[in-house]
């Protein structure tokens, strides 16, 4: 099928974010630059195994061609909410990325959920059949921001128990490990909620989760990744 590839080179903004309540949280990233603003819908795992191999990308670059790249941080100058309207253009089914030597930029390319196999040879490719894709630019830098706000965001949902690692309601939940006693929860909604031991949790609890960034030795000008789309059941108990 024909493709349309959204491309932003200069983007003045590129962040995570959520709608709605944690237990109940839809993930979105959005891109923003001059007049224009465009959102996909992610799922949670996606958003984190995003942001960690953009860690991993990083890194690799520095140690391979010795470009500076900031080191990691969990300090975040953007904590404002997503820009309206929030308009899903698409939802994401895979994701490359890249790295442009002659830019000194990463490249961050989503595409679209698609319903048949997806032939790997399209991500971070202009041919002109595929799915629908957003092609992002950054520097070091934004790639470093972007992930420790992602972190914050993923974060911000509900803690889990610690007992069951079960996700903890506002009102409390029912714990299989105390017997079913109800064990009550208080944490904070805000972005700006960030605990260790809630994202220790997430890699338990992400399918298939691998902390790993493999690089093509023979492919020394560009570094690229693709995850397929990892969906939860409607029913799953785990915080979005």
């Amino acid at each position: 099928m024909a493709r349309t590839i959204h491309e932003f080179r200069s983007p003045r903004r590129f962040v995570a974010g959520t709608v709605g309540q944690p237990g109940d949280r839809t993930f979105y990233l959005q891109v923003a630059q001059g007049t224009r603003l465009m959102s996909v819908e992610m799922e949670k795992q996606q958003v984190l195994i995003l942001a960690d191999r953009l860690g991993y990308l990083l890194d690799e670059v520095r140690r391979r061609f010795g470009t500076p790249v900031p080191p990691e941080s969990t300090e975040v100058d953007d904590v404002s909410p997503l820009e309206s309207p929030i308009d899903a253009e698409f939802r994401v089914g895979s994701m490359g990325l890249g790295w442009d030597a002659e830019a000194a930029s990463v490249v961050i390319e989503l595409l679209a959920v698609t319903e048949q196999p997806l032939d790997e040879s399209v991500i971070l490719d202009d041919t002109e059949e595929g799915p629908d894709t957003v092609r992002v630019f950054l520097s070091a830098d934004e790639a470093r921001e972007f992930s420790a706000r992602s972190m914050r965001v993923i974060a911000a949902g509900r803690p889990l128990c610690p007992l069951c690692n079960q996700p903890l309601d506002p009102s409390g939940h029912i714990c299989a490990r105390s017997n079913g006693y109800k064990r009550d929860a208080e944490f904070s909604r805000s972005l700006e909620f960030v605990d260790p031991d809630v994202l220790a949790g997430l890699s338990r609890l992400v399918p298939g989760f691998d902390a790993s960034f493999e690089v093509d030795d023979e492919t020394d000008d560009q570094i690229d990744d693709a995850e397929d789309d990892t969906d939860s059941d409607d029913g799953d108990d785990t915080d979005r």
